[in-house]
């Protein structure tokens, strides 16, 4: 599932600045990095070897966001003779700038992954590695983990490989000029065929029963002295962009699995009857019509995200039913459980080592697979910690917490206000039946509720605003009262 993005007007950004100062300095996350931790990316730049492979013939393009320079993926698409395609996938060669046991090193093992706030992100590197040489940015010669993948005219994989290579991309595209491009019919080939690819690996999804839904992007302005919030559909580009890293992922998961090595990010759906019914017992309250029989990867992908009922029951029904983990084995001593249920299939994260720490481990190893070498000690020695390391990560805890600001914001002059809503949690099973969560019809945000009487899963109920405080540093920025 993409991460949805929240995209924050200047004047919104200026008036909540102390608010979101407040929330960095509570997770510690700051955007300076020590001086002996810049100087060692100093001497990382200087003494960079590209590979010896060379494949700046590529005509590579990334496509991300119009200001991003921290660009891990670059690609170049193309029919193959006979029938079928060959993606060529480029991702950023962290490990050539990191080394095990640098300042460097331990400092990403202290961030474990770049932090985004509507106003600015706290990144995993320097930026003077990260949005420099490190970085796919175009007309600039820079070391890369290139991944070839052969699919048959169906999609299908029927190949995959690896190796450290020099590329150099020749164009930074974003997603609205790519899109408009491709449904003009004036996007060269290689740009078009992202559509037909992206669409047929997402049958291929659809086939396999993993989800793939794009919750919408948040947009937040201030417009006369009011928060306003509203919620902007992905574009189909952005899908068939995923498709390609979603690949990547399932082909770095079965090959490290063949090698009997590996870090894998696993997912298993809940099984337990009572969560199960009260999943479904939130589709029915909230008007979702989940027929007898169909799973929920079907159900979800039937869902439009542009729905707020919809949206707030993919947030909900997601938490409670798929968790998440890393799984790391060695010496072929595969685990029981390796797939991920949201996805289908065995799958690794592996296209985002400048964003995310794990992600360059998983490229070391799946080099030393494709190579039939042994993986790097530095790699090995880490491998079990790994999970821990990434546990301590506060990527989510981060998101959460600046839509919490944001929706305290659009809510904050509207306090003893009573708004409808539906009951869409609670804590009866903490002991709590009297304490939940509400979404709001309107404005389509949630917020934390209390009652003097027990709250009923999916009721629809009035709620008055008791807090609405961006500044608010204990749990619940929003509060209501069941009236």
């Amino acid at each position: 599932m993409r991460r949805p993005q929240m995209h924050m007007s200047r004047e919104a950004q200026d008036a909540l600045l102390q608010a979101l100062q407040q929330l960095r300095a509570e997770l510690k996350a700051t955007t300076e990095f020590p001086a002996h931790v810049l100087e060692a990316a100093e001497a990382a730049k200087a003494a960079l070897q590209l590979p010896d492979k060379d494949a700046t013939h590529l005509p590579l393009f990334t496509i991300d966001p119009p200001a991003s320079k921290d660009l891990d993926q670059a690609m170049y698409l193309e029919r193959r003779p006979g029938g079928g395609y060959r993606v060529h996938y480029a991702i950023a060669d962290v490990a050539a700038f990191v080394k095990a046991g640098s300042p460097l090193d331990a400092e990403a093992h202290d961030r474990i992954e770049t932090l985004y706030f509507p106003d600015l992100k706290v990144p995993l590197h320097p930026p003077s590695i990260s949005e420099g040489p490190a970085s796919l940015l175009p007309d600039q010669v820079v070391p890369a983990l290139l991944w070839q993948h052969d699919l048959d005219a169906d999609g299908n994989v029927t190949d995959s490989t690896v190796s450290r290579a020099k590329v150099r991309s020749r164009a930074k595209l974003n997603y609205e000029g790519v899109q408009q491009d491709i449904d003009a019919g004036t996007a060269e080939e290689s740009v078009a065929l992202l559509r037909e690819i992206g669409k047929l690996r997402e049958a291929v999804e659809a086939a396999r029963g993993g989800i793939s839904v794009n919750l919408p992007d948040q947009e937040v302005t201030l417009e006369d002295g009011t928060f306003r919030l509203r919620y902007v559909a992905t574009l189909p580009v952005e899908g068939w962009n995923e498709q390609i890293s979603l690949m990547t992922g399932m082909a770095a998961a079965r090959i490290m699995l063949d090698s009997g090595t590996g870090i894998l990010r696993t997912q298993q759906e809940q099984t337990d009857p009572q969560v199960v019914q009260r999943v479904h017992d939130v589709a029915k309250l909230l008007g979702i019509d989940w027929k007898p029989g169909v799973s929920y990867a079907a159900l979800a992908n039937s869902l439009n995200p542009a729905d707020q009922k919809h949206m707030a029951f993919l947030s909900e029904a997601t938490a409670m039913l798929l968790k998440a983990e890393y799984t790391t084995f060695r010496d072929n001593h595969i685990p029981e459980h390796t797939g991920h249920a949201a996805i289908a299939a065995p799958y690794a994260h592996c296209t985002a080592p400048l964003r995310r720490l794990i992600d360059r481990y998983t490229g070391e190893l799946c080099v030393a697979a494709c190579a039939d070498q042994a993986p790097p000690s530095w790699v090995l020695d880490a491998l079990n910690c790994l999970p821990c390391d990434m546990a301590r990560g506060k990527g989510r805890v981060a998101d959460r917490r600046a839509v919490d600001l944001v929706e305290a914001a659009v809510l904050k002059n509207r306090v003893d206000e009573v708004f409808g809503g539906t009951v869409i949690n609670t804590d009866a099973e903490d002991g709590k039946p009297k304490e939940g969560t509400v979404h709001l019809a309107e404005p389509a945000v949630m917020g934390r509720i209390t009652s003097g009487a027990k709250l009923d899963l999916g009721a629809s109920v009035q709620a008055k605003l008791i807090r609405a405080d961006p500044l608010f540093s204990g749990k619940h920025k929003i509060l209501f009262n069941k009236v």
